[in-house]
């Protein structure tokens, strides 16, 4: 519940802030393509030792700048994306050594790759030049995200596992299908722009996600009490414009 309270009062939050009008009025509208680089990992409880899994997203962007205030301009920004995210095991002995599998010989691996339609949707903050030369800005908002498929790579048998030699003996995620097909939570992100007239806008930037959503039950009754993504986002975009803003400033 306090998840839940906590999403819907950013969300709120953004709402009021989008629907602001206080400041010189803007009317621009731009769409794009977006693509990235990820670094995910699983918030466990029980702890599941990790290293980072890795995936690519990429999609559309859209973005209406509605005001500037002062020196701030104002706009939403939102996106859909394809998005590749997971945990990869970190597979350890007791003295931090690789568990080596008695079967196959190797050092045992296992990842799981999970992939989603994402959909953010942001208040986007930008100070600098808007049509011409350099910004920089800060991205913030809710993200929702839709369970398409699931895929799991590992080098052993799942019953011919090392369990002996390994740290920890918590693997019942190994063979635990995603039972949360709705995922939720809060972006926040910040970067640079460069924008060319008749051209258009680039945008690099980095994105942390943490979800607030669980990947499994939660409840006394089930194995774990918390499975949330926290995400990492390398993203470049680029966006054209479709309306502008007659007689005004650059």
């Amino acid at each position: 519940m306090k998840k839940i309270l906590l999403f819907l009062l950013l969300f709120a939050w953004h709402s009021s802030l989008l629907l602001a009008q206080v400041g010189e009025y803007r009317n621009d509208f731009s769409v794009g393509v977006t693509g990235g680089y990820v670094m995910s990992s699983v918030n466990f409880t029980p702890t599941v030792p990790q290293a980072s899994h890795t995936g690519m997203t990429g999609g559309v962007a859209f973005r209406y700048v509605c005001e500037k205030y002062f020196k701030t301009v104002a706009s939403v920004y939102g996106e859909i994306n394809y998005t590749q995210m997971g945990w990869k095991e970190d597979i350890r002995t007791k003295d931090n050594a690789p568990v080596i599998n008695g079967v196959t010989g190797l050092a045992e691996e296992y990842s799981r790759t999970i992939n989603y339609v994402q959909v953010p949707l942001m208040a986007h903050l930008a100070w600098g030049r808007e049509h011409k030369g350099f910004n920089f800005f800060v991205n913030l908002g809710p993200q929702f995200g839709f369970f398409m498929s699931e895929k799991t790579e590992m080098n052993f048998n799942f019953d011919d596992r090392n369990t002996a030699d390994r740290a920890t003996t918590i693997a019942a995620q190994d063979t635990m299908a995603i039972e949360k097909k709705f995922d939720y939570g809060i972006v926040a992100g910040g970067g640079i722009e460069y924008s060319i007239p008749r051209v258009g806008h680039f945008l690099l930037e980095g994105r942390y996600y943490y979800g607030l959503g669980n990947l499994y039950g939660d409840s006394k009754r089930d194995f774990f009490g918390s499975s949330n993504f926290s995400t990492i986002m390398i993203k470049l975009s680029y966006l054209f414009d479709i309306t502008k803003t007659k007689n005004k400033k650059h």
